[in-house]
C-alpha cells in the first residue's frame, strides 16, 4: 500500500508540474518542487476522500475507456521509449501509470455521478438567462480574408523598401486583371506564414488585424481585392471572400446552447458544494 501511494503522489505531482511549469518534476526549482508536492499531497488526500463515499462504490472505469485514454498520452510522445524514459524520470513506471490514471478517472466518474443530482434546467430558466443577457448573442460582422505580404528588409536586396514595393505593386497588377489567381499569387509570393494556405486570416470581426488593413477591410464588399496597403510588417493586398452580416441569435437558435450551459454550471455547482461538505467532514 505505501508503494501504491507514492506511485499515486508521483502520478499527481507530474501532472501539476506540467501544468504549472511545463517541466518533468526533476527539473524543477527547489520552490517549484516544493509546490508540486504539496499541490499533489492535497490531490490525493482529496481523492482518498472521495473515494471513500458511498458514491464510490459502483464506480467503474470500463477497461476499453482506460485504454483509450493510455493510447491518447502514448500519442504525445515520439516514440514509446520516450514515454517510458519520461515515467521513469518522474518515479513511475506503466503499471504504477495506469493504476494512477485509472483512480482519477475513477474520481472524475463519481463527481460526475454527483453533478446528475443537479436540479434540472427548465424552459423557464433557459428563456430567462436569454432574455437577461442579451449581450452574449449578439455576433458581430465578420469578413473571410485573404492576403498578401511582401515584407520590407534593407539587409535583404529583394525586401528593401523600393523593391517590397515594385514587387507587391506587380503582384497587385496581376490580380486587377485575375482577381481567382489570388490564392495561387499568395502561395508563390506571400511572406506569411498563410501563405500555406493561400493567404487566408480566418473570419475576422473588426479590430483584429492592424488599423489601417482594418478599415480598408471593413469597406471592400465581397470578392474585392484591396489596392496596397502599409503596416508595420510591410506591404499587403487583401482580399474580402465572404461578408457574414451582424445578427443576433433568436430565442430558438440559442436555447440548446443555453441549457447546456446552465446544466454544466448547476453540475459544477454541486460537485464544489459536495466535495466542500467532504473536506468540512475532516
Amino acid at each position: 500500500m505505501p508503494q501504491l501511494i507514492e506511485a499515486n503522489a508521483a502520478y499527481l505531482a507530474l501532472k501539476a508540474a506540467q501544468k504549472l511549469y511545463s517541466k518533468a518534476t526533476a527539473a524543477l526549482q527547489p520552490e517549484e518542487f516544493e509546490r508540486v508536492q504539496n499541490l499533489a499531497q492535497h490531490q490525493l488526500d482529496l481523492e482518498a476522500r472521495i473515494l471513500s463515499t458511498a458514491e464510490a462504490r459502483d464506480a467503474i472505469v470500463p477497461p476499453a475507456t482506460l485504454e483509450a485514454a493510455m493510447q491518447e498520452i502514448r500519442g504525445r510522445y515520439p516514440s514509446e521509449e520516450e514515454f517510458i524514459e519520461d515515467l521513469a524520470r518522474n518515479g513511475l513506471d506503466e503499471t504504477s501509470y495506469v493504476s494512477a490514471l485509472e483512480r482519477e478517472m475513477k474520481v472524475e466518474a463519481i463527481l460526475e455521478k454527483v453533478g446528475t443530482r443537479a436540479e434540472r434546467v427548465s424552459d423557464m430558466d433557459v428563456e430567462l438567462y436569454y432574455q437577461y443577457h442579451p449581450e452574449q448573442f449578439r455576433r458581430p460582422e465578420t469578413r473571410l480574408s485573404r492576403h498578401i505580404l511582401i515584407t520590407i528588409n534593407d539587409t535583404i536586396a529583394d525586401n528593401t523598401r523600393s523593391e517590397a514595393s515594385k514587387r507587391i505593386e506587380t503582384i497587385r497588377a496581376r490580380l486587377a486583371k485575375e482577381p481567382q489567381r489570388f490564392e495561387e499569387q499568395a502561395l508563390k509570393h506571400s511572406e506569411c506564414p498563410t501563405a500555406l494556405d493561400g493567404g487566408k486570416l480566418g473570419d475576422l470581426p473588426r479590430g483584429k488585424l492592424f488599423p489601417q488593413l482594418d478599415k480598408v477591410l471593413f469597406e471592400l464588399k465581397a470578392g474585392e481585392v484591396s489596392g496596397v496597403l502599409e503596416s508595420e510588417l510591410g506591404f499587403h493586398v487583401l482580399r474580402c471572400d465572404v461578408i457574414t452580416e451582424a445578427e443576433v441569435l433568436s430565442y430558438e437558435q440559442a436555447k440548446p446552447y443555453i441549457r447546456k450551459l446552465l446544466e454544466q454550471k448547476r453540475k459544477r455547482v454541486d460537485k464544489q458544494a459536495w466535495v466542500k461538505q467532504l473536506l468540512a467532514g475532516k
